[in-house]
């Protein structure tokens, strides 16, 4: 491709991505429930539930079509059991009725699927077939695959959704009741999305953001067990509850990617609050903050809280015969806290678990540092994250 063309793409892609298209409405209004349930929501919002014209989100979604037009979805009180995959381009909102909208713990809408990969029962597939929601312009884009750099997304594929936001959604993948295979939550690749007061919840890879994929959480529920926060990608969890429903591999599992430019992709937690899921679980000392799924592995819990579930060592390799930690590892940590923060056995274990500098930790401080915009890799891609989420 010519230089000129590169530089048109990235400067209309720079363009674009600055723009926020997300109707302004009183979110409180809107989910809560009333006699009317749209009353306060955008013109032109659809609606999700038992005897309504749309009895299913994945319904509503596909009926927006391809476009660029924004577009609003409330989701009344229920179970749905479906898997929701969104391709189109054109931001899109879905929100959960509800009484509090600033609680994630107090969601009344479950989306719910039942299955893995990786099992006698469910044979071998690809990750992607698995996840409750996808967001990704093409089936193509949002596989995992495996290798060093996973599998390749076709040259010419599209970025997909601009504008992607959940707020007060449940996303179960309930396959087992403990770590099974992988059993995808939320699977978000070439595209911008926020997730607001939203439960991920699963036992293994619950979440993946993988290539060009940006994420951003607030004050949400992430459930894992096993490796469930991987990717590709890029994500920022901020005053969020990491939930440890056991110990297997580490929280996070992130495999770096060669660019020509400059990346931060990684996993960023927060001023979050990573603890048992609940206190009958006897996992003392024994959950790792992460593991690197490739050498280039970039992830960084900075000012949370750790319970004493994490182990005192903080990080861990990939295994013992295959390690994957070099000079390009960064599995880090920057002022965290509570009994699962021993700086002493930190110490011991430098040569894996990177205590950060405030210096070290400035580049990576703020979303706008780490978010990039796809194919310049510009920083600063953060016009799409609501900055006021509080209803």
């Amino acid at each position: 491709m010519a230089y000129s063309t590169l530089l048109l793409r990235s400067i209309l892609t720079f363009c674009l991505f600055s723009i926020s298209f997300v109707q302004a409405y009183d979110r409180r209004a809107c989910q809560a429930p009333t006699r009317n349930p749209l009353s306060g929501c955008p013109v032109g919002t659809l609606l999700v539930g038992l005897g309504q014209k749309f009895t299913s989100v994945q319904s509503a979604v596909l009926s927006l079509g391809n476009t660029t037009n924004p577009a609003t979805i409330l989701i009344l009180p229920g179970n749905y059991t479906e898997q929701v995959n969104v391709t189109r381009q054109g931001p899109l909102t879905l929100l959960g009725q509800t009484s509090s909208p600033n609680d994630a713990s107090y969601n009344v809408v479950n989306i719910i699927w039942h299955n893995a990969t990786g099992t006698a029962t469910t044979g071998t597939y690809d990750n992607a077939y698995t996840s409750v929601l996808t967001v990704a312009p093409t089936f193509n884009a949002s596989t995992t695959g495996s290798g060093p750099t996973g599998n390749p997304v076709p040259p010419g594929t599209p970025f997909g959704n601009l504008d992607f936001r959940t707020y007060n959604l449940n996303f179960i993948n309930d396959y087992l009741p403990y770590s099974a295979g992988p059993s995808l939550a939320v699977s978000v690749s070439y595209a911008n999305t926020g997730f607001y007061y939203t439960q991920f919840l699963s036992y293994q890879d619950t979440v993946y953001i993988g290539k060009l994929g940006s994420a951003y959480m607030y004050s949400c529920i992430v459930g894992g067990q096993t490796d469930f926060v991987y990717g590709f990608g890029t994500l920022w969890v901020t005053e969020s509850e990491i939930q440890l429903r056991g110990c297997g591999g580490g929280i996070t599992a992130w495999k770096g990617t060669n660019t020509t430019f400059e990346n931060k992709y990684g996993a960023y937690i927060y001023k979050s609050h990573v603890a048992k899921a609940n206190s009958t679980l006897n996992i003392t000392h024994e959950c790792a903050l992460g593991r690197p799924w490739n050498a280039q592995h970039r992830s960084i819990f900075a000012l949370s809280y750790l319970d004493d579930s994490i182990q005192p060592n903080g990080y861990i390799e990939w295994s013992s015969s295959d390690p994957r930690v070099n000079f390009n590892t960064t599995m880090a940590e920057f002022h965290d806290f509570g009994p699962g923060f021993n700086l002493t056995a930190r110490e011991a274990a430098s040569n894996v678990t990177i205590e950060m500098t405030p210096k070290e930790y400035a580049p990576y401080s703020t979303p706008a540092l780490v978010f990039q915009y796809p194919f310049s890799g510009a920083f600063g891609n953060v016009a799409w994250i609501d900055e006021y989420p509080r209803a």
